[in-house]
């Protein structure tokens, strides 16, 4: 998409018209510029204003306003390009990885459109990595299930899930173009979740992520493998979810383990 110069007009407000004063300056610009990005205000590649501009709609120097820039750009909300200026990027959907959630139980909450192609549920004997992971034999019976997922009217994943059979037969006839595989189970079938085992790569687009997302062959997508368990640490369901890498962020939260006696 090439870069305009298209400015939307009045969608900053002056911080002395704003309606906190506790945060920092920095972070009041910020969570403005933050929010004119993600509705739109400032369209993916457009150029945003000026350093100087900035400071003098904020009444603020131009080391607060760069402060502010700099945490966008952190977050990915924006890039510069050296002559030319600050331009919006394209936002990025994120689901924090705090607690054990469904896509469209996270993305909805934050007021996302989440529709599913459902690509392919069937019967099939388990190969051995999958057996492997779902604590059956090789052959045994299983759910697989292929969807692609949808964000605001847009392909950003396609997962790929498989259940033990007696799992499955409760989604045969469940509406898995509109509802998250963890809220059916919880709350049709009466199987309490407990947690998740995750590891996550990068990997580059092959044929078939091609058409299901939409993108580049080579494009990078995030590939995540899931076991969740329920409640009493039983394998109940194992994906592979792979995600667009120019439309969706995992974020984690990680604390430092204070032991006692340490300085």
């Amino acid at each position: 998409m090439p870069l305009t110069e298209n400015r939307p007009p009045n969608v900053l407000t002056p911080l002395n018209d704003a309606s906190s004063h506790d945060a920092p300056l920095h972070r009041r610009i910020r969570e403005q510029l933050r929010a004119r990005i993600l509705d739109g205000s400032y369209a993916t590649d457009s150029r945003m204003p000026s350093e100087a501009e900035l400071g003098a709609i904020f009444g603020v120097s131009r080391i607060t306003v760069r402060q502010a820039l700099g945490d966008l750009q952190k977050e990915g909300l924006i890039h510069r390009i050296h002559g030319k200026g600050t331009f919006a990027a394209k936002p990025k959907a994120f689901q924090n990885v705090t607690h054990l959630q469904g896509f469209a139980e996270a993305m909805g909450a934050m007021g996302y459109e989440i529709v599913n192609d459902l690509r392919r549920f069937r019967f099939t004997p388990a190969e051995d990595a999958v057996a492997l992971k779902l604590g059956i034999s090789a052959g045994d019976t299983v759910v697989e299930i292929h969807r692609v997922r949808f964000l605001n009217r847009q392909p950003v994943s396609l997962e790929i899930t498989w259940l033990p059979e007696h799992i499955g037969r409760r989604l045969e006839h469940a509406d898995l173009v509109r509802r998250d595989i963890f809220l059916i189970l919880e709350n049709d079938g009466a199987v309490p979740l407990g947690h998740a085992d995750l590891s996550i790569e990068s990997i580059l687009a092959d044929e078939e992520l091609v058409e299901a997302l939409q993108t580049e062959e080579g494009a990078p997508v995030l590939r995540i493998e899931r076991l969740t368990h329920d409640r009493d640490g039983r394998p109940l369901d194992y994906e592979h979810l792979y995600f667009r890498g120019d439309a969706f962020q995992y974020r984690f939260r990680i604390d430092r383990e204070h032991h006692k006696g340490q300085a």
